[in-house]
């Protein structure tokens, strides 16, 4: 016999929290908690990277609290049992992520099983488990950061995966957290198509693909859902941008290293289209980047197309999830800081995407979209999939 469940994934990066705590997280939890009304999932699995923020040090103490907001909320009253894993112990240097994890399991879902990687056997789901360090011990998830030598030339910091594996209703399933790398320099990042950066991306996806399939026995479906920090071609994108545009200028510094490009128009009074130094990517219709919900700009998010023989995604109609103002009262508005990307998604297997159900009249059940669209909730929007897993019953 066939059953249903109900599910619900979100991924999150939370730095903008933490480094400005208080001030955004009422928002930020009130549309968290507004997508569980609305949706009713049975099972939830949020995945936070960047947890403590940049000055994760000052602000790890925090930690608690806001996942005890989370956990202790009446809106999450009927999930009896939830599973809490937050790599928060940033003294281990060589381990730390800033990974989190919450599992959520409505009180209407039984044969709930996790998986031990420890004993390698499932136990069931009782109750609350709470785990907030170094996760070093803990035998129910699988983490890992990057090795230190993948990438020589660019500083090592907060980024890996962290896997759980669950049976529901007898359909075992992986979830992975993860956090890849970001651009460091924009004027690197349009230097070559694909980026440098790119690159690095694509060695690390590589490398947790092969570590969750690296199994004698054969792997089950799995998501992967995080802030993959997949940025857009842009050497591609600026060359489109800065089509009506005179050739640029280059200021360079005392090196004779590019510290500037300048976009200027031919007409209108040879207004600054398109400004880019290391940190700045200020493009003068901002707002085009929005329209359709980026429609025009997907063509250029080419990152996961070498690995479609393994991952699929449902269809993005949303805009770029990053980067967003903090400010609370421009929230729809992008920083100037990065060209805007889909840094966070809700990948799978194509295994996963068959346990997916879909009505037999093509209309679909399935919602792919962004948290908070309208609201700040920090610099990157989270995404969330709801879906109804197949499930067979006993």
């Amino acid at each position: 016999m066939e059953s249903h469940t109900d599910v619900l994934l979100v991924t999150a990066n939370v730095g903008s929290l933490f480094d400005n705590v208080g001030e955004i997280e009422r928002d930020w939890l009130r549309e968290f908690f507004m997508t569980v009304h609305m949706y009713k999932p049975r099972f939830i699995a949020l995945h936070f990277q960047e947890v403590g923020g940049k000055d994760y040090m000052s602000n790890m103490g925090y930690v608690d609290k806001f996942f005890g907001t989370i956990e202790s909320s009446s809106e999450m009253a009927d999930f009896d049992r939830a599973c809490v894993y937050v790599d928060s112990n940033f003294k281990t240097v060589d381990s730390f992520t800033a990974l989190g994890s919450m599992y959520f399991i409505h009180k209407s879902l039984k044969n709930i099983l996790q998986y031990d990687f420890n004993v390698k056997e499932f136990k069931a789901v009782l109750g609350c488990s709470k785990y907030t360090d170094s996760l070093d011990g803990v035998s129910m998830v699988e983490k890992e950061k990057f090795p230190k030598n993948f990438w020589p030339d660019f500083k090592w910091s907060r980024k890996g995966f962290m896997r759980t594996r669950w049976i529901i209703h007898n359909q075992a399933l992986d979830l992975v957290n993860v956090h890849l790398f970001h651009d460091a320099s924009n004027l690197i990042a349009c230097k070559s198509s694909p980026s440098v950066y790119s690159a690095n991306r694509h060695a690390a996806l590589r490398y947790v693909i092969n570590r969750i399939s690296d199994n004698s026995y054969s792997s089950p479906p799995f998501f992967v859902f995080g802030d993959f920090n997949f940025r857009l071609d842009t050497l591609s994108l600026v060359q489109n941008l800065s089509v009506s545009a005179e050739n640029p200028r280059e200021k360079r510094n005392s090196n004779n290293e590019v510290e500037k490009i300048i976009y200027e128009e031919k007409d209108n009074d040879h207004k600054v289209l398109l400004h880019i130094e290391t940190k700045l990517f200020a493009y003068l219709h901002q707002a085009a980047f929005r329209e359709n919900n980026g429609k025009e700009l997907l063509k250029y998010d080419k990152e996961i197309s070498a690995f479609h023989d393994i991952i699929t995604e449902e269809d993005i109609h949303f805009p770029p999830s990053y980067p967003y103002s903090e400010d609370y009262t421009k929230p729809t508005q992008y920083m100037n800081t990065r060209c805007p990307a889909w840094c966070d998604r809700i990948l799978m297997s194509h295994s996963a995407r068959d346990i997916i159900n879909r009505r037999e009249d093509g209309e679909t059940d399935v919602v792919y979209n962004t948290l908070g669209s309208n609201v700040c909730m920090g610099d990157h929007k989270p995404v969330f999939l709801f879906f109804t897993l197949k499930t067979t019953a006993h």
